[in-house]
């Protein structure tokens, strides 16, 4: 009972000094909750004390995440471009949708310095969107024609059977030049996301131009902090150009802030949050001469040809990617062939063009806990001279038993928003409704 007692008294004290912005004894609010355990260590040592599992208030739940880079070439998709078999919607629906693109222009000057154009990411998402949503119409269909038998079309453990999806949300759209990052969740999701927030860095021209660079965007869902970077970094296949694209990934983790949000201690850099993927067209290639190259994959001898890919020499050099992780490539490299062609690219002694050897040019890496990867492939589409690579995952994410409980309330963005639209001063009229949340609680 003492134990109870001093959480019910802190749990009120916490509140005010957020609502009235007074000091809680650190700068952290989540961090502060640490003083109940200094109350509890402060009891008499003959003190009964009532403990409770750590994991008593969690509730760990697996969603299935799809990531996916894809070049496109700057090539503008047709009307008629069928992505299900890029997205994996002929037979699966997943949970949430990470899709990062380059070149959806090309990159010409007038492109890198001029604005960008926003109806190609428009007609980008009006395609995922129905493509995403024609997928659910089908499960959905598919599990009313079983009749009398219940079954969960969304393979999400422990989560609530009275949840049901109604369509997919765009949550995080946001390009730069040529590179573009589309963030899809289901519909029953969308009110767990919170504090959405998106990081630009640019590392092309002159340092710092959109031509090259990535595209960060995080956000939570339930309790579990999310960053997923989209990369387009230096391109060239001479000996050497390794370092630039090492320097490039430098550059973006070091670069790349988020805002630490209004009175909340939140991760400000890509590496401090809880789970974290990183894709994109990372430009690494094979450091075998092209005629060798192209001999190893006509024979799909991957291994020797892995053993000399470049990422994987830089990461085992720790000079770049330290600590994070890749799945196992079992498939063809991804770049370069001739659009809406099979072959790759090989053209020679013809003014202005170069040849390009064969690389596994797109990369999907990651780092945290609670990832698993459960396939790790390419998709066939032929509308670029890149082919797309796409991985799923199962993500654990923690989530408060109760879901609507106080605490979850006060870290989470309606509160923030509650606090910046009264300019960090509470109302009369909103005390009162807090007061009114805590008697429900």
């Amino acid at each position: 009972m003492a134990y109870n007692k001093r959480e019910e008294v802190i749990w009120p004290r916490l509140v005010a000094n957020k609502c009235f912005k007074r000091p809680m004894g650190n700068s952290s609010f989540v961090a502060d909750l640490s003083s109940r355990d200094k109350a509890r260590s402060a009891l008499p040592d003959d003190q009964p004390i009532a403990k409770r599992p750590q994991e008593s208030n969690k509730n760990p739940i697996t969603y299935r995440l799809f990531a996916s880079t894809w070049n496109v070439g700057g090539i503008i998709p047709p009307d008629d471009l069928n992505l299900e078999d890029w997205l994996d919607t002929r037979n699966n629906s997943h949970d949430i949708y990470v899709l990062g693109f380059q070149e959806i222009v090309p990159l010409s000057c007038t492109n890198v310095l001029g604005p960008e154009k926003s109806k190609i990411t428009m007609k980008w998402n009006s395609l995922i969107r129905a493509t995403l949503n024609k997928s659910l119409s089908n499960s959905q269909k598919e599990q009313e024609s079983k009749a009398g038998e219940r079954q969960k079309v969304y393979p999400v453990k422990n989560a609530s059977s009275s949840s049901f999806v109604q369509d997919f949300r765009c949550i995080i759209s946001k390009q730069m030049v040529g590179i573009l990052v589309s963030v899809w969740v289901r519909g029953d999701l969308h009110r767990y996301i919170l504090r959405t927030s998106v990081s630009c860095v640019g590392c092309g021209l002159m340092g710092c131009l959109g031509n090259k660079g990535a595209i960060s965007v995080r956000f939570w869902l339930h309790e579990t902090s999310f960053c997923f970077v989209c990369c387009h970094l230096t391109s060239g296949g001479r000996e050497g150009d390794e370092v630039y694209r090492n320097s490039d990934a430098m550059e973006i983790l070091s670069r790349t802030t988020f805002p630490r949000g209004h009175s909340l201690n939140l991760p400000q850099k890509i590496l401090d949050h809880d789970r974290v993927v990183l894709l994109g067209d990372l430009n690494y290639r094979i450091s075998l001469p092209e005629s060798r190259t192209r001999s190893l994959v006509e024979r799909k001898e991957w291994k020797a040809l892995l053993d000399n890919d470049q990422l994987r020499g830089e990461v085992n050099f720790g000079r770049a990617f330290e600590g994070w992780q890749e799945g196992v490539i079992t498939f063809s490299p991804t770049y370069k062939y001739f659009p809406n062609s099979d072959t790759y690219y090989d053209i020679q002694g013809k003014k202005g063009k170069k040849k390009r050897a064969p690389a596994w040019c797109d990369r999907i890496l990651w780092t945290g806990r609670g990832l698993k990867q459960m396939y790790y492939n390419r998709c066939e589409s032929k509308l670029s001279d890149h082919r797309p690579v796409r991985a799923l995952f199962y993500v654990d994410v923690d989530a408060p038993r109760n879901l609507n409980s106080l605490r979850s309330f006060f870290l989470s963005n309606r509160f923030e928003k509650l606090m910046i639209n009264h300019g960090e001063d509470f109302t009369e009229d909103d005390q009162k409704a807090s007061v009114r949340y805590i008697e429900i609680m």
